[in-house]
């Protein structure tokens, strides 16, 4: 697999600032030390045009070649997720009840070594903007920063971005054209009825069926409101009420996610669960009021730059470990909002054996950093030659 030799020798300074990131894991748009941190980097590779503050804590650096040609963006995510690590290493999270669970340690460390090669080098026409973005968990900080105009005032013209993934045959590439990860939105339900006694239900309006109720009926969403060809998850996650055995509660609440890659069937989920609400509560004579969000929309790919991103990984990772046609993902993924605005792609890079995304006793492969940030300046180099 060729990796870059100069990005190879780096290996143990990725190494030790991914393992820097990780003890510090910030939260949403509170990611001053990790901004810092890529600053600081930036700065001793010699790259002046940083622009902090966007999006709060974001941070958007310019390597510019000297020669005409157009911006190409490369993005990593900077934050953290708030869970207790039991990972056990050496350098696990500092700070109680927050980890890197997600990799975006890793994410931001590859995107610095792609920065240090590109920076050096300079074996390329035009401007490469990077994105280095807070608050991809929770906040949407890559519609932030698009709102925040920085397509337009950096001159971005394509976007591209990476995620890795535990479990996957270490250094593959596998991404798709068009829908790659799903929009998420959450529903959360309020039941209210009339508390009292649990020996006498006759002098009670119990919430609780009509929330077992509500819960149950959802599911014939997925099953009779939908072709089976289309992509589709309704996931009641919550249901809450009561405090004791012989009380029959006041209020009963039923939350969950939705998960669609079709604004139509978006649009009939949302329908639906409103009218399934309204009827239950009808039916069982108790007040409800549905709370209906959507969340990040889904992750749409560009059919043109997904096949120059694989083409591309084809040449750093091997043509046999690069899969161009993989099936979506029922995850969610701000980058969406930057697809949005720009034609690009979003790749997975398989990392091997390890515990999954979101487990506390996940930790990112270091060994994986070299052909991640060789991707992202192959990426640069190929798009926009010198």
């Amino acid at each position: 697999m060729p990796v870059i030799n100069s990005i190879a020798a780096m290996a143990d300074d990725l190494k030790t600032w991914r393992r820097h990131l990780h003890t510090i894991p910030e939260l949403e748009f509170d990611c001053h030390q990790t901004a810092a941190f890529v600053v600081a980097r930036l700065r001793d590779f010699g790259i002046s045009a940083i622009h902090e503050g966007i999006a709060t804590t974001g941070v958007v650096a310019i390597i510019d070649s000297g020669r005409p040609g157009p911006t190409i963006g490369l993005r990593a995510d900077m934050d953290a997720l708030p869970m207790q690590e039991v990972t056990g290493v050496d350098y696990a999270s500092t700070i109680p009840g927050r980890m890197h669970a997600c990799g975006h340690d890793g994410h931001t460390t590859m995107l610095l070594g792609a920065a240090k090669y590109l920076s050096e080098t300079k074996n390329f026409s035009g401007r490469v903007a990077l994105l280095f973005q807070p608050a991809e968990e929770e906040g949407g900080g890559a519609e932030v920063m698009v709102r925040e105009g920085v397509m337009d005032r950096f001159g971005i013209t394509r976007v591209f971005g990476l995620h890795n993934v535990p479990g996957a045959p270490f250094g593959q590439i596998f991404t798709r054209p068009g829908p790659i990860m799903a929009a998420v939105d959450t529903f959360d339900i309020r039941l209210t009825g009339r508390g009292g006694h649990g020996a006498y239900p006759q002098d009670c309006l119990d919430p609780i069926p009509p929330a077992l109720a509500i819960a149950q009926a959802m599911s014939t969403i997925v099953s009779r409101n939908h072709r089976p060809s289309d992509e589709l998850v309704i996931s009641v996650t919550q249901i809450h009420a009561g405090s004791a055995s012989n009380i029959i509660p006041e209020e009963a609440m039923v939350n969950g996610t939705v998960r669609t890659f079709d604004p139509d069937v978006q649009d009939m989920v949302e329908r639906r669960i409103g009218e399934i609400v309204a009827g239950t509560a009808a039916a069982y004579g108790v007040e409800a009021v549905l709370s209906y969000e959507r969340g990040y929309p889904a992750t749409v790919n560009d059919a043109e730059q997904v096949a120059f991103a694989a083409d591309v990984a084809r040449g750093v990772m091997g043509a046999e470990h690069v899969v161009a046609d993989a099936g979506a993902e029922m995850g969610a993924e701000d980058f969406a909002y930057m697809l949005q605005e720009r034609p690009g792609a979003y790749v997975f890079l398989g990392t091997g054996a390890g515990a999954g995304l979101h487990h506390p006793a996940f930790d990112f492969n270091d060994d994986i950093a070299p052909m991640g940030a060789s991707y992202l300046a192959k990426l640069v180099e190929t798009a926009q030659p010198a």
